[in-house]
């Protein structure tokens, strides 16, 4: 991994003549990226974000934090004890810079004794664990990470409407093995390519299911005006 989203962030952090990201998946064209996006206050956030955000309690684990910004509206301004983790050094160094406290390069697949009330998966975090296949393994992870009574906050998208209507009025899906919320993104920045990588957008249903496969409680909190969601899991 060449960490370009993470060298974007960095570079905006640090005024080193930040570019836009390009992106691409398997089901959409070529598009731009601003980085300044996720440098993004509270007030400017959309409002499913705001609303999990409001709903974070206790002490706080943001998964995939990207530049930080939910980590820190938590930490300044809610004054709760966060962890920001991501995978991506230039980030995590971006996010001490930010003046995160807690801010570490980590896989949250290999992260250990270690016990939240909250866990955030914010812009839609359910991705990152690339297939539907994997959603198994990554909720019991979570659901392990969780004290008693704690709570997973996701957003994500039903990416459904992408695809065109077929002669029955039903959707036509390229592909009968996978599932149609499964993509492949590549990024750019600053004319390097990063590998591809798998990405997942999930449907409510298919993680209400999921969740309870994995006794874990579900509930939708907010839906969007673009088929996004905010949900929440629970033990």
């Amino acid at each position: 991994m060449k960490d370009l989203f993470g060298k974007a962030i960095l570079d905006y952090q640090t005024n080193n003549s930040p570019e836009n990201l390009i992106t691409e998946t398997t089901i959409s064209e070529e598009d731009e990226m601003s980085v300044a996006y996720l440098f993004r206050s509270y007030n400017e956030m959309p409002k499913m974000e705001q609303k999990a955000l409001q709903l974070a309690k206790g002490r706080v684990l943001d998964v995939g934090c990207g530049a930080g910004s939910h980590s820190l509206t938590l930490q300044n301004e809610r004054n709760l004890e966060v962890t920001a983790i991501d995978i991506s050094a230039n980030a995590i160094e971006a996010c001490l810079l930010r003046g995160i406290k807690d801010a570490r390069v980590q896989d949250v697949m290999t992260l250990e004794n270690e016990k939240y009330d909250t866990i955030l998966l914010l812009m839609n975090g359910a991705g990152m664990c690339g297939k539907l296949k994997n959603i198994p393994k990554f909720l019991l992870k979570l659901k392990s990470l969780l004290h008693p009574g704690g709570q997973i906050l996701m957003d994500s998208s039903d990416i459904i409407y992408m695809f065109d209507d077929d002669e029955d009025g039903g959707k036509w899906i390229p592909s009968d093995n996978a599932y149609y919320g499964e993509v492949v993104f590549n990024i750019a920045y600053k004319g390097e390519k990063e590998k591809p990588f798998d990405w997942m957008y999930i449907d409510y249903n298919t993680l209400q299911n999921a969740a309870y496969a994995n006794d874990l409680k579900s509930e939708l909190i907010l839906e969007g005006e673009h088929y996004d969601y905010l949900a929440k899991l629970s033990t």
